[in-house]
């Protein structure tokens, strides 16, 4: 009878401890549903390839290769940038879409040279004068450039089906001896059909092999880099880790109230509201410095370009730190106990970091859930030091980022302030 009784004894504790039942059941499924919606979501949750087009060929042919690419149900094919304040923008060109592949504006950019009209399917003996279409990419996304080069040979094949049995017909016609006249005119007869089905939209949708159109790729960002993406993970990482810091160095003032000292330091000159100073600051700078200390290990071990980065690493670094700290501020003013803390921390820092980027890039997640990781000081962080550390950005272009963390963290330190309220009058 004993075993029955502590067992109970034990249910029952637990049902006391929201923070012990939570960490128990409300998580795991918090997190599968989060993994849920990213990987095993429905078929039109996953995430659209953004596609730039710069077509300096503007003929038929490239116009049909575009327009092919654009009735892609995964892709989202621009040929000009968005308006600016309701004036349309004039058509992307070889430079600009570079400039925007390497602004992140997209992934993938696809260059349409002159000529290619001229001869567009690559078939036969490699030729070194044929126009070529050049795909420039961002390799911080390794899912969009292989999806756009498999998804342009299979628009190759279904938008173009005439001038692939044509140019085929002519090298075989020039390296198999010639064809007879009546060969000739059947092979006409099933050209003109093709090109009557391809203009009333019939033509089949059944996927292509590669090469059918000649393309070369070229790395437009981060390619000189010793080891590219350790600044993301850096910063992915660190960012998650300075969460669970600032929220458990925040929990002295649960240590200091439980002990009866916070009575005695608010009934001196200090103020509450100069102590929470006292305490952001403090958090800030200990947040900051783990965030060097992340850096530095990056730079010495594995080849981290930290050096030339110094004034960007230096604004997201004091940017990220005080809006980590207000928000562990938040959390300890909103619990009563330190294990409060501790299992609501684990649960919205987790949660946080898991829609934010830290844990899987939100490139990779549902349109959904990528505009739910913008209400997250993760996502902001991480997309600021991607613009120092890859992109190689001025300081000038981290005013989105800047200004989001700093209002989060006069946001979240005002709502610590108003809940701490509770200790002045207890």
């Amino acid at each position: 009878m004993m075993i029955p009784a502590i067992v109970r004894t034990a249910m029952v504790s637990l049902r006391r401890d929201r923070g012990a039942l939570a960490l128990s059941f409300v998580l795991p499924v918090v997190f599968f549903s989060i993994f849920a919606v990213i990987f095993g979501g429905q078929r039109n949750s996953t995430p659209k390839v953004k596609l730039l087009v710069a077509d300096e060929d503007r003929s038929p042919v490239s116009r049909r290769l575009v327009e092919g690419l654009q009735h892609e149900g995964s892709l989202v094919v621009n040929t000009r940038p968005d308006p600016v304040k309701e004036v349309e923008q004039p058509e992307y060109s070889a430079a600009t879409a570079e400039a925007a592949v390497k602004t992140g504006a997209a992934a993938v950019a696809l260059v349409i040279p002159h000529g290619f009209g001229e001869s567009p399917i690559a078939v036969g003996p490699a030729n070194s004068d044929r126009p070529t279409i050049q795909m420039l990419e961002d390799p911080s996304d390794v899912i969009a450039p292989q999806v756009i080069a498999g998804m342009l040979q299979k628009v190759a094949m279904t938008s173009l089906p005439d001038l692939m049995a044509e140019q085929g017909s002519r090298y075989f016609d020039q390296f198999a001896g010639g064809l007879t006249k009546e060969q000739h005119e059947r092979l006409n007869d099933g050209l003109r059909f093709l090109r009557e089905r391809q203009a009333s939209g019939a033509a089949d949708s059944g996927s292509g092999s590669g090469g059918i159109i000649a393309v070369t790729t070229r790395t437009v960002v981060g390619e000189k880099k010793n080891n590219p993406m350790i600044s993301f993970y850096a910063a992915a990482i660190g960012v998650m880790f300075l969460l669970f810091t600032a929220s458990g160095a925040a929990g002295a003032l649960l240590d200091e109230q439980e002990s009866g000292t916070l009575d005695r330091v608010l009934s001196s000159r200090v103020t509450m509201t100069k102590l929470m100073l006292g305490k952001l600051a403090y958090n800030s700078l200990l947040a900051f410095s783990q965030l060097v200390v992340m850096f530095l290990w990056g730079w010495a071990v594995f080849k981290l370009d930290l050096w030339s980065h110094i004034p960007g690493f230096l604004v997201m670094g004091v940017c990220t730190a005080v809006a980590v700290a207000a928000f562990g501020l938040l959390l300890a003013s909103l619990c009563k106990t330190r294990a409060q803390l501790g299992a609501l921390s684990t649960l919205v820092i987790l949660v946080m970091s898991s829609i934010g980027g830290s844990m899987f890039p939100r490139y990779l997640m549902p349109e959904g859930m990528q505009k739910a990781g913008l209400f997250t000081i993760n996502a902001w962080a991480i997309d600021g030091f991607t613009k120092i550390f890859w992109r190689d950005e001025p300081i000038s272009h981290l005013w989105p980022q800047v200004a989001v963390l700093l209002a989060i963290c006069i946001g979240l330190f005002l709502i610590a302030r108003r809940v701490a309220r509770r200790w002045e009058f207890s």
